[in-house]
């Protein structure tokens, strides 16, 4: 396939030639060799093709949930024009409230894998490829539900995609944890596979009444940590751990306390180096915390500060057991901070400025700043 620019002279940025349009799986398979190199992690090379293709399938991607997109020339042919710029967007459920504290389910746009060809950057196809899902994503919508707003986590700091439209946000925090061994809790057990659906529709019930109940002013909104978006990432665990262990972790996250307080924490294992020759940055990761009373008597409130202990412990430990160097839990709530103050569990406060920088893009009128918008549970399950 030629995807030189040796027989296309390339359009300037602004030209009216380019377009947004979906590749065929020829392109695909091109993108993602190019991508390679800054996603693949621990795979192989021939892994991370048959991983790109595998997420493809899973819940949250199929039927219509995944598009991927290319910005090329209008008049340029499938497989032989040039690919300047590329991503993805996912189709999410989102929860808002609006400043008069009415409630309802919209969908938000995720957009991920952003990428320029690295023969064509600094041209600004990124930013043109930006602008150009800016005006045709809210005008996609699903059945009766409204396309509100897109959401993207940037690896590039907080500069460029403000520029574009999308807000910073300042959830860009989260806790780290080093991994223990030895960590055994007689509160909290491990959730399993077949515990994910239940936990998940429980989660939603727990979401919908939090976001009902929250004062009115300001518009808010939640992606809804449903079943899919836990899928994704587990999916994404399974495969990665699968070709470099031969097997997959059973333990898809913590749970304590009894039910009407019950604390728990599903997680990802996520290998960004090989767990033999290249393990500094490799992380579980908390998904998502779920606190199912958020207003407890002091008594419950020092025994929520022990569930959250335990199932955090009991994090530490399972990072440990499979060679990954810390937990993160993303965007810990008030609440929960101050529960982890008091569990006397080591931890850290880091500031996400240059990777993994939640953005959020309102379609509503007018300028939107923090005062107006706030996006409820900025959490690792959001991001995909």
């Amino acid at each position: 396939m030629d995807l030189t620019a040796a027989t296309h002279p390339l359009p300037a940025s602004q030209s009216c030639s380019l377009v947004l349009v979906n590749p065929t799986d020829e392109e695909l398979e091109v993108i993602y060799r190019l991508s390679f190199a800054e996603w693949g992690d621990a795979l192989t090379l021939p892994q991370y093709l048959e991983e790109s293709h595998f997420l493809a399938k899973v819940p949250l991607a199929k039927n219509g949930g995944m598009t991927s997109w290319v910005l090329t020339a209008k008049d340029w042919l499938p497989n032989q024009r040039p690919i300047l710029a590329s991503c993805e967007t996912f189709r999410k459920r989102a929860f808002m409230s609006n400043k008069e504290d009415q409630m309802s389910e919209n969908v938000v746009y995720g957009i991920a894998s952003v990428f320029a060809n690295p023969d064509y950057r600094r041209r600004g196809y990124g930013a043109r490829l930006m602008n150009e899902l800016a005006k045709m994503l809210p005008k996609m919508h699903h059945g009766p539900l409204l396309s509100i707003g897109s959401i993207l986590y940037s690896d590039i700091g907080k500069e460029y995609y403000t520029k574009l439209g999308w807000l910073t946000f300042s959830a860009n925090y989260h806790f780290e944890f080093d991994s223990k061994t030895g960590l055994v809790s007689t509160h909290a057990r491990f959730v399993k596979a077949e515990d994910l659906p239940q936990l998940c529709q429980e989660d939603e019930a727990i979401s919908q009444k939090l976001m009902a109940g929250l004062p009115p002013g300001k518009t808010r909104i939640m992606i809804v940590p449903d079943i899919d978006h836990i899928l994704w990432h587990i999916s994404k665990e399974a495969f990665a751990c699968q070709k470099i262990f031969g097997h997959i972790p059973q333990a898809k996250g913590a749970l304590a306390g009894e039910y009407g307080c019950r604390i728990w924490v599903l997680w990802a294992h996520r290998y960004y180096g090989h767990p033999y020759s290249s393990p500094e940055d490799n992380t579980l990761y908390i998904l998502r915390l779920v606190i199912e009373d958020h207003d407890p008597t002091p008594e419950q409130f020092k025994s929520q500060v022990q569930y959250l202990k335990a199932v955090l412990q009991l994090a530490q430990a399972e990072a440990a057991d499979w060679g990954l160097r810390s937990v993160k839990l993303w965007h810990p709530t008030s609440l929960t901070q101050k529960m982890v103050e008091q569990s006397g569990l080591e931890h850290r406060q880091v500031d996400r400025e240059e990777d993994s920088v939640a953005s959020l893009r309102w379609f509503g009128d007018g300028a939107v700043t923090e005062d107006d918008l706030e996006w409820v549970a900025c959490e690792k399950y959001a991001w995909v």
